[in-house]
């Protein structure tokens, strides 16, 4: 098991935990041992059950109990994985959070089931490098996010999920074609400035879908009634839209490169207050929120904010909440997807699993 940091210091290294191993033995023989629970290893079992898809069952899962009972491994629990005490919680809100995530997770202990994730294809066009961030998720603690880049748009996947938005789910989307510019320092202080300037821009991006929707219905009409469709100047006009979209991100990529003062708006609230205090640009982008047990989800709007290479926080704007993100550096062997297409269709799949 791949373990993010203690909340909320996004910056530490992640943390291991064995959770079975395979001994072979002569004549191709194996036993497999459950490492779960705090009794030592134990009697498991390993099935293939499809390309790049193997399932883990425990067969003594009284090994995983505790003779306290269910509140001495909630405590124990707690301590491992949030590296505190609930005396230390004060917070109601966040002790209900956390002792639901405890119930989801223990209920699963016994048998689980693991697929492949490829890490996302990266070109030199992308704002920074794609690929795991630890980030920052208020009362729910530190989670695993996916950044991946596709064309106009910056996609942040979950990796690992919370009560309220599962796994597989896309947390944000960042619309590069729409860089944001902030206030001074001073100006962004006041939350209602830098909400005026975010919804300013959700306006504009509705307008150009409309438009862009509207366009399409009148080439499809078009190319309904001519007999013979013009295929050149649309070839040409294609090119040109191709043009102008890499001359906008040559433009981004330079406006990147610069650095500018950056400080959270009065009222937006933080788990890490050890951010970076300068920028290097902003986009407008959607976050995604739901209640309890993914329910009435609805993207919001927000601000991305990439601080370096390594870095990049996101401000919702409806919670007055930050994210803060930070780069997993670890090499994995093998991870990288054999394709674009291949990616995409993992993308799809951890989605659908997740609904």
């Amino acid at each position: 098991m791949y373990l993010p940091p203690h909340d909320p210091h996004v910056d530490d290294p992640m943390r291991f935990k064995p959770l079975f191993r395979i001994h072979l033995m002569e004549r191709k023989c194996a036993t497999v041992e459950c490492m779960y629970g705090h009794k030592g290893p134990h009697n498991g079992h390993i099935q293939i059950v499809k390309k790049d898809e193997f399932s883990t069952k425990c067969n003594q899962t009284d090994h995983h109990r505790m003779s306290g009972g269910r509140q001495e491994e909630f405590r124990t629990w707690l301590r491992e994985e949030w590296g505190r005490t609930l005396e230390d919680i004060f917070h109601e809100h966040m002790q209900e959070l956390i002792l639901m995530k405890f119930i989801y997770t223990s209920q699963y202990d016994n048998c689980l089931t693991y697929r492949r994730i490829y890490l996302p294809p990266s070109s030199p066009e992308d704002l920074i490098k794609p690929g795991l961030f630890k980030g920052t998720y208020g009362s729910h603690g530190l989670e695993i996010v996916m950044l991946s880049f596709h064309g106009k748009k910056a996609k942040g996947t979950k990796i690992t999920g919370d009560p309220n938005i599962p796994a597989g789910q896309q947390t944000v989307e960042i619309d590069l074609a729409h860089p944001l510019q902030l206030p001074d320092v001073e100006n962004l202080r006041d939350f209602s400035e830098l909400s005026r300037i975010v919804l300013e821009v959700q306006e504009q991006v509705r307008r150009e879908e409309q438009e862009e929707e509207q366009r399409q219905e009148e080439e499809d009409h078009s190319q309904q009634a001519a007999s013979q469709p013009a295929a050149v100047p649309l070839g040409e006009e294609g090119a040109e839209g191709e043009e102008t979209a890499a001359g906008a991100q040559g433009m981004t990529q330079d406006k990147a490169s610069a650095s500018q003062p950056f400080v959270l708006p009065m009222g937006v609230i933080s788990r890490n207050e050890d951010y970076p205090r300068t920028c290097r640009i902003c986009f407008y982008g959607t976050g995604l929120i739901a209640g309890h047990g993914f329910t009435s989800p609805e993207r919001t709007p927000g601000v991305f904010v990439l601080f370096d290479d390594d870095r990049f926080g996101f401000i919702w704007l409806e919670l007055k909440s930050f994210s803060l993100y930070s780069r997993i550096k670890v090499s994995f062997q093998n991870a990288q997807a054999p394709s674009r297409e291949a990616f995409d269709e993992m993308l799809k799949n951890i989605q659908s699993l997740a609904t």
